[in-house]
């Protein structure tokens, strides 16, 4: 793997400090901010799996609050799923040309960002059935690109859980979903020297940026903090299509 230059090292920590701030004011979305950002000067292989484990290492250190609120019965219909999406995507990751993987996670964050913009919560609990697509393209995607806590978001949303229960569910799912994903990078080959130099630089990065996030979130409303966010996703979705 390639070494980055000072310039490059510098990006990364300003996009992760930036991401990081944002998971720390809404609990999530760090990986559909910085792994687009990234991948404007760094390779996927880089950048995915180093906000993979960032991101995993940023829940352990939280922990999960109100564990008798896990709804374990969501969770088990998604993680077989989840494991067929890993499978798939390691297969992409190792095959599919890098330009034409990079110009989809484009389009998917542009698709998302439109959604969070527009989408409307849905009124009805939906049958567990949708844990099948839910948990193939939140594995597909999030070991592809990064960024597949959404298809979980969406599903878990569609469960109707209450806002505690939505939030210790989630936090759980992503634990169990991320430690798996590191253990498919790892068992691939694709964690290496240089990634774990970046991993423990980026660390403390992350770390400062969830707290002030977490002392931020008071003064932000809902509105306009999804607001900001997608627009911000879609010119970094743009910068991509681009680049």
């Amino acid at each position: 793997m390639e070494a980055f230059g000072l310039a490059q090292y510098i990006y990364a920590f300003i996009v992760l400090a930036v991401a990081y701030f944002v998971r720390g004011i809404a609990g999530f979305g760090s990986g559909l901010i910085a792994i687009p950002l990234l991948l404007i000067w760094f390779p996927l292989l880089v950048a995915v799996p180093l906000v993979v484990a960032l991101d995993y290492l940023a829940s352990a250190s939280q922990g999960i609050k109100d564990k008798k609120a896990i709804q374990w019965h969501e969770i088990w219909p998604l993680l077989p799923f989840a494991l067929i999406g890993m499978a798939a995507a390691i297969f992409l990751l190792k095959t599919i040309d890098a330009q034409l993987l990079l110009k989809a996670v484009a389009v998917f964050i542009i698709l998302y960002a439109l959604y969070s913009l527009i989408g409307k919560n849905p009124q009805s609990v939906h049958s567990r059935w949708w844990a099948i697509p839910a948990g193939s393209l939140g594995g597909l995607i999030g070991t592809t690109f990064g960024t597949g806590g959404p298809f979980y978001v969406v599903y878990l949303q569609m469960r109707k859980l209450d806002k505690t229960q939505f939030r210790a569910t989630f936090a759980t799912l992503f634990l169990l979903d991320g430690a798996n994903r590191l253990a498919v990078y790892l068992f691939s080959g694709i964690l290496t020297t240089q990634f774990l130099k970046m991993l423990a630089m980026g660390l403390p990065v992350m770390m400062i940026g969830i707290y002030l996030g977490g002392r931020a979130h008071t003064s932000i409303s809902q509105d306009h903090f999804r607001h900001g966010i997608g627009i911000l996703l879609i010119c970094s979705g743009i910068a991509l299509l681009i680049r």
